[in-house]
């Protein structure tokens, strides 16, 4: 089966600015995703889609061939994704004369995955025959338990209700955060149909020490201190 890595990262961000191309852990941010990418046998063809020459400039340095400039509607601020991964697929297509199989989109922005995880996410897709794959970790809060919502008033009630109350997080029904870390789509379902959740959508489970999706200062920081800490258990090795 053939596979396309995508990795879609826009130049703009509302969180932390030019937060794609910000040094962490001595390199720009992308540069993580686009090292573990390069180091999966799996993939057939990587990509990145960009509407910044400089985030197209510093795949190009990491080796990536397929460089795709991200069309200007695309690229705004509302613009969702799945249609940057849609058009990034389909030039890649285009250029090389023939369809995937799978797609996966590595997004950059949580860079703690690894390649058994990534390999474990395809695997789980293949092996289930199921229309996508997303990754997660456990959550620690519970809509069942103590994650509550605001009404319009300013009261607050649970974000789901159960007949029975709940006393105990352990006896709620078993809750992931999505970590936006690995998604794995079957390539012609994904183009007839654009969608993140199906009826048929698994989780590939992670844990929490390589589940931070980096949004704010707080979360570069927390991730250059875990990166720091694995290179140096690799250098004690």
């Amino acid at each position: 089966m053939t596979i396309i890595c995508t990795i879609c990262a826009r130049g703009g961000s509302k969180g932390v600015k030019g937060k794609n191309t910000r040094k962490i852990a001595g390199k720009p941010l992308i540069a993580h995703t686009l090292e573990t990418a390069k180091n999966v046998t799996l993939f057939d063809q990587i990509a990145v889609s960009s509407d910044s020459e400089q985030i197209l400039e510093i795949s190009e340095r990491f080796g990536i061939k397929n460089l795709i400039k991200r069309p200007d509607e695309l690229a705004t601020d509302t613009a969702q994704k799945l249609p940057a991964i849609k058009h990034c697929v389909d030039t890649v297509e285009k250029k090389i004369g023939y369809k995937f199989d799978i797609i996966t989109e590595l997004d950059c922005t949580s860079p703690l995955r690894t390649i058994e995880d990534i390999k474990g996410a395809i695997d789980l897709l293949k092996s289930k025959k199921v229309s996508n794959i997303i990754t997660g970790s456990e959550s620690r809060r519970s809509p069942y338990f103590n994650l509550v919502e605001e009404d319009t008033n300013g009261f607050v009630k649970l974000s789901k209700e159960t007949d029975e109350y709940v006393y105990r997080r352990q006896d709620s029904p078993r809750c992931y955060d999505m970590n936006a870390s690995i998604y794995v789509w079957n390539r012609d379902i994904f183009f007839k149909n654009m969608k993140v959740f199906y009826p048929d959508t698994l989780l590939y489970k992670m844990p929490t020490s390589r589940s931070v999706d980096i949004d704010s200062l707080l979360d570069f920081e927390i991730v250059e201190y875990l990166l720091s800490n694995e290179k140096n258990s690799k250098n004690q090795i």
